[in-house]
Parts: structure tokens; sequence; C-alpha cells
């Protein structure tokens, strides 16, 4: 194959290299058809068996992606995996064959082909070859860029439930676009509008020269370093702490990181990867360091820095071995990344794995939750911080925007950019802006906008006024980022408005002033930004934070970042009494009655449960278990019991049961019910219940002796540190950790199949020393019975043990 190669004609013959030998195959295209899948379909799956990694991502711009073709590749083969960007009506045209070849270098093809017959095999097209040989840099950034876009937070998994969303919507345009042809043709030659990449930079820290940074564990960082070090010793092997922004989380990773020999750490940006590997060689200077990501793929040191875009694939993730890492860290990262990072974590196989994140609730953090089995050891709300003077105090601003967002389209995660635009960048609201910002700013601001042209026509406004401005983003060219923090730090600068870059990975403890003008859309961005400025220094006494707050989406949610009902009892200067002294919060009165509304207005409780449930359930293409919805869902699990008694009943309301499964919940709820809520001050009684279940479906109902059970239940107590202490440690249970059946047989005997006969009202009973479910279920409905009931039994558990632990 020749290292650059023009191809004008039937690129399929060009493919077949790479589709019948490579090792990894990641295709990238703005739309499919099903002609085109059909020529691929019988390489790919070939692929595929011979254990490729098989990536296919595209786009649904004007809806030319034909459902039929995505429905084509999902069934190819089980271990290819789809995703679709979803591009809001703007321009999506990437065309890019990429191929990792064992014992070979690789190869990418771009250029004009989508994936359709014509295009593969009778059209006229332009593509251009180019080996991995001539250009290593390029190829390796191709790749990067690919799993990126693959992963971004605007591509969704290409499943049975988000295929027949996505039929629907196909079908709904092109009813109303019966041209599409033409003026996808007509489109085709407009530019593709992707996001822009930033550049990566060298992260900025910038310490107090009156403060010299002692690398010792803060106060905060000490309790959760004796708490990581109690359920490492209770025999745990992954754990997560939350901690604020500013109280440094990847600091406590490195201090915990003392106790391993090989480290891997996992994030998704590579700023927060350089400023982690700097942190840690502050704290083990004798280590060896490298970074995997991009063009850097150093292999060989003691503690390893990896993007999780590069690490997720097959080519770089099997230059490891499973067992290479002693302790993984799990930075936190975006939803839609979260099968990588779970692919990454099963293919591993270290002593420990923490994750570590900011997010205060658990809304925002379910990815970082699931990974670590939602066993927290450590979490600090960043009120709480402030209490404990670990961090700056702030007097919070709300003011009033009057502007009806309403009337702005909103595209499922945010508001059209255009349109936006229109209402943000008149003279009103530039002067609205100006005014509120004169009217409480302290010394050094950083300013949150929504999009490029805001921050730049803010600037220019505010320079007219006489105020040193600088705006910030992936294309300023006159100003670097280090120098625009350097002059903010030194005075020269009053203000940053910036798009997103000071989210993560940049420290300014002396930033006293934080302005949004922008909807929040996201909890934890706006967090994430609110941590900005909440460092302690030594010229600041607190942090104000001026927020425009209009009827947007999400008005009303973010304010449970400061207090769970922020509007209550709420007057102009009214210091809540919830926040920590020398804390404010101050609303213009319009904003409390916009509040108010918005709060009167918010979804009912079961529709909101409803919808974390079609959330889940689209993301895992498939109904998901009960642990999976605790785990992974956006929504408080125990809210579905609350709301309906039971799992099942929520997924009886829900229709989400087929016509079987509904006459098996009638005849079976009142089973259910009681295996849901029985109350469990201990774990015995779903401990009994697991043995029975572990006989299978045709045997779990048969009745059961205590002495039957007491292997079972022994073993299932002592064998984790953490269940023994929990549940096995007072002074009855404490003579029984060498195992003796008829002592164990008696503690069971008492509780819980005593207890529990007694309390399930006949349910259940236990004479003759035999323990029996007292509930008929018919042969046709006992397999769905079964696995409900063990779904109930095993969220239940989880539950008990990581609550318990939670709060030792």
């Amino acid at each position: 194959m020749k290292s650059i190669k023009l191809i004008t004609n039937n690129l399929y013959e060009e493919l077949l290299k790479g589709l019948t030998s490579a090792r990894s195959i990641h295709i990238l295209t703005s739309f499919v058809m099903k002609s085109g899948v059909d020529v691929l379909a019988p390489h790919l799956k070939a692929a595929a068996e011979r254990g490729a990694q098989v990536q296919v991502c595209t786009g649904d711009y004007l809806f030319v992606t034909q459902p039929k073709a995505l429905e084509r590749l999902i069934t190819i083969h089980p271990n290819i995996s789809v995703r679709l960007f979803k591009s809001n009506g703007k321009s999506f045209h990437p065309k890019v064959y990429l191929f990792d070849i064992p014992d070979e270098h690789g190869y990418f093809i771009v250029g004009s082909s989508n994936l359709s017959r014509s295009a593969l095999k009778t059209g006229t097209e332009w593509n251009l070859s180019l080996a991995e040989s001539v250009s290593p840099e390029t190829y390796l950034e191709a790749l990067d860029q690919f799993q990126k876009t693959f992963l971004h937070d605007q591509t969704i998994p290409v499943n049975k439930e988000t295929l027949e969303e996505y039929q629907l919507q196909y079908e709904r345009y092109h009813q109303k676009h019966p041209n599409l042809v033409r003026t996808w043709t007509e489109t085709e030659e407009q530019e593709m509008t992707l996001q822009s990449v930033e550049p990566i930079q060298e992260p900025q820290i910038i310490v107090d020269p009156l403060a010299p940074y002692i690398i010792t564990p803060r106060p905060s960082q000490q309790e959760a370093l004796e708490l990581l070090q109690n359920t490492l010793e209770e025999g745990y092997d992954k754990a997560m702490v939350v901690m604020a922004t500013g109280l440094g989380k990847t600091y406590l990773a490195g201090f915990f990181a003392q106790n391993f020999k090989r480290i891997l750490f996992i994030a998704h940006r590579e700023e927060i990867l350089k400023q982690a590997k700097q942190s840690f060689q502050y704290i083990m200077p004798d280590k060896t360091y490298g970074l995997y990501y991009g063009t850097e793929k150093q292999l060989e040191a003691d503690v390893i820095f990896a993007s999780i875009y590069t690490l997720g694939m097959k080519r770089h993730l099997e230059v490891f071995s499973p067992d290479d890492f002693d302790l993984i860290v799990v930075d936190e990262f975006h939803h839609a990344a979260a099968q990588s990072y779970q692919r990454v974590i099963d293919y591993f196989k270290p002593k420990f794995l923490l994750g570590i994140t900011a997010t205060p609730d658990r809304m925002d953090g379910k990815d970082v939750y699931a990974i670590c089995d939602g066993n927290v050891a450590y979490q600090i709300h960043f009120i709480e911080a402030i209490q404990k003077q670990w961090l700056a105090p702030f007097h919070y601003y709300g003011v009033y925007d009057d502007t009806d967002y309403r009337q702005i389209t909103w595209l499922g995660t945010k508001y059209d950019e255009e349109e936006l635009l229109a209402v943000q960048l008149t003279e009103e609201m530039l002067e609205k802006v100006y005014v509120a910002w004169i009217d409480h700013k302290q010394t050094r601001t950083i300013s949150f906008c929504s999009s490029i042209r805001q921050p730049n026509t803010l600037t220019n406004y505010f320079k007219t006024k006489g105020v040193k401005a600088v705006s910030l983003n992936s294309k300023t060219v006159d100003i670097s980022r280090g120098d625009a923090i350097q002059q903010l730090n030194d005075g020269q600068l009053d203000i940053i408005f910036t798009v997103d870059l000071f989210n993560e990975g940049i420290d300014i403890p002396s930033v006293d002033t934080l302005l949004f003008v922008r909807p929040t859309e996201s909890l934890t961005v706006y967090t994430q930004q609110v941590g900005r400025g909440l460092r302690l220094h030594n010229a600041k006494s607190h942090c104000v934070i001026i927020d425009l707050i209009g009827n947007y989406r999400n008005a009303d949610v973010k304010m449970q970042l400061f207090n769970k009902d922020p509007i209550k009892e709420i007057g102009s200067m009214y210091i809540i009494p919830s926040v920590p002294e020398g804390c404010l919060i101050d609303f213009d009165i319009k904003v409390i009655d916009l509040l108010k509304e918005l709060q009167a207005k918010k979804q009912p409780r079961k529709e909101k449960l409803l919808n974390a449930y079609i959330e889940l359930k689209r993301e895992l293409g498939r109904r998901p278990t009960y642990l999976e919805l605790h785990l992974q869902g956006n929504a408080p699990s125990q809210e579905y019991k609350q709301e309906f008694k039971s799992y099942v009943g929520f997924l009886y309301w829900a229709d989400e049961l087929s016509d079987s499964e509904k006459e098996a919940f009638k005849e079976g709820e009142d089973w259910l019910i009681e295996v849901e809520n029985t109350v469990m001050a201990k774990s015995y009684k779903m401990v009994v219940l697991k043995y029975m279940l572990s006989r299978g479906v045709n045997h779990w109902l048969e009745p059961v002796t205590s002495e039957e059970v007491a292997p079972f239940f022994h073993k299932y107590l002592t064998e984790k540190e953490y269940r023994r202490r929990i549940d096995f440690s007072d002074k009855a249970a404490k003579q029984m950790w060498n195992f003796d059946k008829k002592k164990v047989a008696r503690l069971i005997a008492t509780m819980p199949m005593t207890k529990w006969s007694v309390s399930s009202k006949g349910m259940l009973t236990f004479n003759n020393e035999l323990f029996i479910v007292n509930k008929a279920i018919t042969k046709l409905n006992n397999e769905k019975m079964y696995l409900w009931t063990k779904e109930i039994s095993d969220f239940r558990l989880h539950w008990h043990f990581f609550e318990k632990n939670k709060k030792r």
C-alpha cells in the first residue's frame, strides 16, 4: 500500500485490507445508507468475530441516515458499537475510515465518501489514504479526535430503544420535507460546523506567593484519607470520594496513591491529566511519570495519566496487562463516555479503584457512583467546607433577567444558539449585564458565557466603559490563556469573559467575583464554575456570585446547589439560616416571584421518575434492573418504592410489562411488596432469601431449615470485612466468627426466620424448623417472580451495606 494515495473510484477495494485484517476499525460518516451497510456487513461481522474493536459513528443531520441502515448495523454483531451524533440541525459532514493493523502501521482514509453503496463502489468520489508511517502524529490525532466525537455529549448509543425514537423523528421530518434529496444536495457544500476542539495548553496554577504550597494533606484530605484507609482495611476494592471544588481531590488521590506501587489515573481532558501529573510529582518525586494520550505514549512509568478517549481504544488498552496497575483513579467524566470507562475498568484487575468527583449530588455523579458500586468513602459538600473554613464564603446576588426564554427554541440539551444570541447581544441586555457587575463586583472577575460571540461582544462593550476586559475562548489568538490568567491575578485585567474554559483543571485562588450571563443547562457544570471562586486567598474575604436569572430551564434546579429550598421566606438581603456565617443570598424581588412560579410548575414526581427510567433505558438499550436503576439512574431509587410500593409496581404503572408479566405481577404483587418493604435493621432477611434463590428457579420456593441456610449465611457475612463489621460484629455474632453450624442456625431461627414470619402477617411462617413462603405462585408465573424477587434482593443488600457504611 502506498504511503499517500488518491482514490477517485471504488473505495470499497481500498477498504478491504483494513476490514479483513485490522484489530480496530473506526468509521465516522455524516450519514449511512442500508445499501452501504450491506456492502461492509460481512467484513464488519468477521472483524468482530476475530475480536477486533469496531466503532461506527454517524449523524442525524437532515435525517439522511436511514433507520434501516442503523438497524442493520446493530444487528451485524453484538460487539459492534454504534452511536448517533444528534446535530440539532447543525451541519455534520465528516467522512473518515481508520484502521489499526497488527505488526503494521495503521492508516486512514478521509474524503468525500459516506457509507452508501454508490459512495463505496460506483460514485465519483475523492478520498485520500494516509499511512501512519508518513505522519504518525496526524494518524494518532485522527484516532483521538474520532474517539472524542464518538463519545461526544451529543451522541447517543444506537439500540432498540433509541432506534424506535429515531424512526419516528425520521418519518416526521420526511413528511414535512418531501424534497429532502434536493435540499440535502444544496446544503452538502456547507462547511461542517462541529464544535471546535480547544488547543491543549499547559495547565495554569496560580499560587499565592505569601502562602507557599506545602505538600502535606489539608484537613479535608486528611479526613478522606483516614476513611479511605478504613475502606481498604475493611475489604472493599473500590470506593468513591466526593469533594467540593477547591478542596484538592487530585492531591487527595496522590496522597492515597502512596500506598500503591503502580498507578493509572484516567480522565476525559488532557489538561486534567497534565495537572494531575504535576500534583502527583509534588507528592511522590521519586516515582517516574508518563502521559498516555494523543501522540504521547509513555508506557514504562510508575504512574501513568491516560485519556479515556485513547485508552478506550482496543489498540491502546491492550498494550497493558490486566494486572499492570495496583491502583486506578477515575476522575469525573461525561455520561456519554460511561461505557468506555466501564470497558476499561472491566479489563483491568487493580487492587483498588478510586473514583473522585466534585459533583455534590447523585443526579450528576451517577456514572462514578456506578463504577464504584455506590460505595462513598467520603463526601463533603461545599457548604460544609465553608462552615469548616476550608473554602471562602460567598455572597450570591440573583439579578432578574426579563428575557422570555419560552420563545427560544429548546434543542433537547441547550437553546438554539442563534436565537439565544439575538436576545443576549442587544444593547439593552449588554447594559443590564454591565450594571449588575458594577453594582456587586469586587476586584477580579471571571464571567461564564454561552457561546463565542457573546464574550467577544461583552468584552468590546465593557471596554467602551473603560473596563480592562478580555475574551478568552478556543479561537482567541491575541492573548494566551496563561497570560490572561496572570494579568487577572496581577490586577492588569478586571474581567475575563469565557466559554467553559475554567470549568476544570485551572486554579486561580485570587478570583473574587463570578458573573453568570448564560442559562444554566447542567448542574454539574454550574457547580464546577461556582467552585472557581471559592478557593481561599489572603486578599479576599468572600466570593461574589452575580447570576442573571430568567425563566430558562433549570433556573430553579441550580439553586439547590446553595439550599434545597432556596426561596422559603426570602426577602431582600435575607441570610438563609442553613448557609454558613458570612454567606449571603440576595434575590431581586422579581427573581423570588419567578422561582416560586417555576417551583409551582415543577414536574410531578411520577413523571420525573418515568423520564429518569426512560433515559436510562435508552442508554442501556433494554429495561434496567432495579440495581442498575439505583446506580445509574438520575432519580433517587427509593422514590420508586415510595411512589409505587415496588420497582415492579412502577413498571406496571408505566406500561413497561408484557401482558404475561402483568398477569404475573397481579398474582404476586403482595409478595413483591413484602420483599421490597420489610424492615431491615440487619441484612439477615435478604441473606436467607438470597440462599433460597441460589437453589434455582425450580426450587426457590421450597421450605428451608435454619441449619440448611447456616453455611451460606455465615460465609456471606464473614467473607467481606465490611459485612462482618456492619452486621455480624455484635456480641452474639462475634462468637460465631469461627463457624459453628448449630449456633449460626439458632441465630437464623430467631432472626430473621421467627421475626420475619411474625411481621409478614402470614406471608411467611416458621413452624417445626421449616421456613415457608405461603404465597401460591402458578408455574406459568414462577420464573418471572423468581427474577423479580432476585432483583429486589440484590438491590436491598447493596443498599443496606453501602448506606450503613456511609453512616459509620
